[in-house]
């Protein structure tokens, strides 16, 4: 775990020679490719069959909210004692589910439920990723390693809805489900060929008890609950904003969002590569300010290119997740370090969905200069209230009759 005595960081390039690693790396990114296209794809279909903004907009990123399920019920196998036949299992699940959305003439309803099962078992998928990966990574390399997953998704993302528009010009949705189909099956073949399994685990039946019981553990103690809080929601909330940029925007809608990757690419790549373990502890609080302070200029309606700025230099407040999360790891007991980050995941890609749904059923009532505003403003007062007990760090009880040591450190956030 990360401690306070300075350790070299290994860069990108380190990181990507270590076998397992790049594996895991690279299965992550085909996987978040063939989610892209999927989620283009069904968009797509529904819009043109159903022409309902709602449906179309649920069916793109409806799956987040089944993410938090997986993060309820069975998240604990992501800490079971067969990882790697635990992530292989959940590829080959979503390997079936996408090939399944390919079938031509299925009805919407079964693809809405195909999509929420999907979600379930991302979720797992993520968990059993995250555990693995804090394994086969130097604890001095995790935040490398997060930063660089992270741009990743962000570029693929961006990559995947622009090569999903191409081929659609000259394929159907069922063409792009095939596509994501293929990109699944390698990433399961690339999974299977580079994991190994880790034997260092003691042996663990998973099941509804075991992750009721690491949860409860998880959300009994103020520090972690305060850290998790600081992770999920004032980064919904800024999603929420951002998911007004058309409303607010209009044609200028593309400025802001493109100012919005920006912004986050610049935070990730300064935060997990520049920094140093002392300088991200000292840098999270700011960083939370700063992910939603620039949106209180939107009160003043300022002019695109202002608000531009105000969004880049916003969104590379995202990167205060990078500490956060260092700082969880750092509190998890190992036993359960795959279900705390899965549970982590979950909450925020299910609070991005909420953020996203609070901005839009608000700017339904007031304008979206004022429900950005809005969301701006509860989000920092989130963090300005929740910081004392962030800086409250204590170990987990993890199950009963296992108590891992409990430390009573003060960390300034």
């Amino acid at each position: 775990m990360p401690t306070d005595t300075p350790t070299p960081q290994p860069g990108y390039r380190s990181l990507l020679r270590n076998r397992e690693f790049a594996g895991l790396y690279t299965g992550f990114t085909l996987t978040v490719g063939a989610s892209t296209l999927s989620g283009f794809a069904l968009g797509t279909l529904v819009d043109r069959s159903t022409g309902s903004p709602f449906l179309t907009a649920v069916s793109m990123y409806g799956a987040t909210f089944a993410t938090v399920l997986g993060a309820t019920t069975l998240m604990s196998v992501a800490d079971g004692s067969r990882p790697r036949r635990t992530l292989v299992a959940l590829q080959c699940v979503t390997l079936a589910g996408a090939a399944a959305q390919a079938v031509p003439g299925i009805p919407l309803a079964a693809r809405f439920a195909l999509l929420l099962i999907l979600g379930f078992f991302q979720s797992l998928n993520t968990g059993t990723r995250m555990g693995l990966l804090a394994e086969v990574v130097p604890a001095s390399a995790y935040v490398p390693a997060r930063s660089l997953t992270n741009i990743t998704a962000g570029g693929t993302s961006v990559l995947g809805f622009a090569l999903g528009a191409v081929l659609l010009r000259h394929l159907t949705p069922q063409g792009l489900f095939l596509a994501a189909a293929a990109l699944t099956a390698a990433a399961l073949a690339v999974t299977a060929a580079t994991v190994r399994e880790r034997s260092i685990r003691p042996p663990r039946r998973p099941g509804l008890r075991e992750t009721w019981a690491a949860n409860a553990a998880l959300l009994s103690r103020t520090g972690p609950r305060a850290l998790l809080l600081n992770l999920w929601v004032p980064n919904g909330l800024i999603v929420g904003c951002e998911a007004l940029f058309i409303p607010y925007a209009q044609e200028d809608a593309g400025i802001l969002l493109a100012a919005a990757s920006g912004g986050m690419l610049l935070g990730d790549l300064t935060v997990g590569r520049l920094l140093s373990a002392e300088w991200r502890r000292r840098c999270a609080y700011p960083l939370r300010l700063l992910l939603a302070a620039p949106y209180l200029l939107f009160a003043l309606h300022p002019p695109t290119a202002v608000a531009a700025v105000a969004v880049f230099l916003a969104s590379a407040g995202f990167a205060a997740t990078l500490p956060l999360q260092e700082r969880l790891l750092a509190l998890t007991p190992e036993q359960v370090r795959g279900q705390v980050q899965g549970v982590e995941s979950a909450g925020r890609m299910t609070w991005q969905g909420i953020g996203a749904a609070v901005a839009g059923g608000t700017a339904q009532v007031f304008s979206p200069t004022v429900t950005i505003t809005a969301l701006a403003a509860v989000s920092v007062c989130v963090t300005v209230v929740s910081r004392p007990y962030v800086n409250r760090t204590g170990r987990l009880t993890v199950a009963p009759g296992v108590t891992a040591p409990v430390s009573r450190r003060r960390i300034c956030a």
